[in-house]
């Protein structure tokens, strides 16, 4: 039987009424899964109004959300936003490979609409090891960006631990950060800080957007402060046993994490539109850990 990809009211409906009672996200996301819903689609539907919830302001708000109609569902919002979002020529340089100052990257594929592409050889098994040497001690609860206050907030959807190294923190840092700008084509000034992620057995991020809604009252201290995020760079600094690929729900497609390697996306064109075709996700690790280094630049100078 066809795993169900769209979401009615009535659905809509029952997820609030039970985030309101507090239940958890991965509750819902089972009971879905095992009424045939396809557990990406899933994660992603609930992930959205659980984010919306938490910013909503009390039983009226809610109520209002649940009576939203069936085009406000992730599904939905990608095939109407797709249709207005204008793709224009990507800012990754074109060929199958990238000549840094200090390092030659090979480009294993590449997805046009939305545009990503898999790399090979960004970063050396020595450099993958130093970062997780450097962040260990650093670690802390990842947190994400709360729609309605823009305060970090931490949520049972995103597992990891985490720390940032500022931009040019250091020779060794700053040796990447230009690596980094290179590979992304963008100023290594429109760079946020290099952000190291460890996600242990069960850990993982459900589907979500890295650039920040424009609707949502918390983006407006993020943007004020370089712009849209523009593109994002996840970098992988383990082999990972079982699990922990990066999947893009919308397009079926999976990454799955190899020491040195990398995924690009971009996600923000000249109109300022952005591109929900790149929800994303990090899959749950199954066995062994992750560590992930991840690069976001932005419109215009960061910091």
């Amino acid at each position: 039987m066809e795993k169900i990809t769209n979401i009615s009211p009535d659905w809509q409906k029952w997820i609030l009424d039970n985030l309101a009672r507090g239940c958890t996200a991965q509750s819902l996301i089972d009971v879905m899964v095992e009424k045939n819903f396809d557990p990406m689609f899933a994660s992603a539907i609930v992930f959205h109004f659980s984010t919306a919830h938490k910013g909503s302001g009390g039983p009226v708000a809610v109520a209002q959300l649940a009576a939203q109609p069936a085009a406000n569902s992730i599904k939905d919002k990608v095939q109407t936003n797709s249709n207005t979002y204008s793709y224009e020529a990507p800012r990754f340089k074109p060929g199958n490979f990238i000549h840094t100052h200090d390092r030659v990257v090979q480009v294993m594929g590449r997805v046009e609409k939305p545009y990503i592409a898999v790399l090979d050889n960004v970063l050396s098994h020595e450099e993958c090891d130093e970062l997780i040497r450097l962040s260990q001690a650093r670690l802390k609860r990842s947190t994400i960006v709360d729609p309605t206050t823009g305060k970090d907030a931490v949520i049972e959807e995103r597992t990891s631990f985490g720390t940032f190294f500022h931009v040019n923190e250091n020779e060794f840092i700053a040796r990447l950060d230009r690596r980094i700008a290179e590979v992304m084509n963008w100023p290594v000034e429109n760079g946020e800080g290099l952000q190291i992620l460890n996600y242990k057995v069960g850990g993982e991020y459900k589907p979500h957007f890295d650039y920040f809604p424009e609707h949502d009252p918390g983006s407006k201290v993020h943007l004020n402060n370089g712009g849209q995020r523009v593109s994002t760079l996840v970098m992988y600094l383990n082999d990972v046993e079982e699990g922990g690929a990066t999947v893009f729900p919308e397009l079926g497609m999976t990454v799955g994490p190899k020491k040195g390697a990398a995924v690009y996306f971009e996600y923000t064109n000249s109109k300022n539109q952005v591109d929900p075709m790149t929800l994303h996700g990090g899959m749950p690790v199954l066995q062994g850990e992750k560590w992930i280094a991840t690069k976001w630049m932005r419109q215009r100078k960061f910091g």
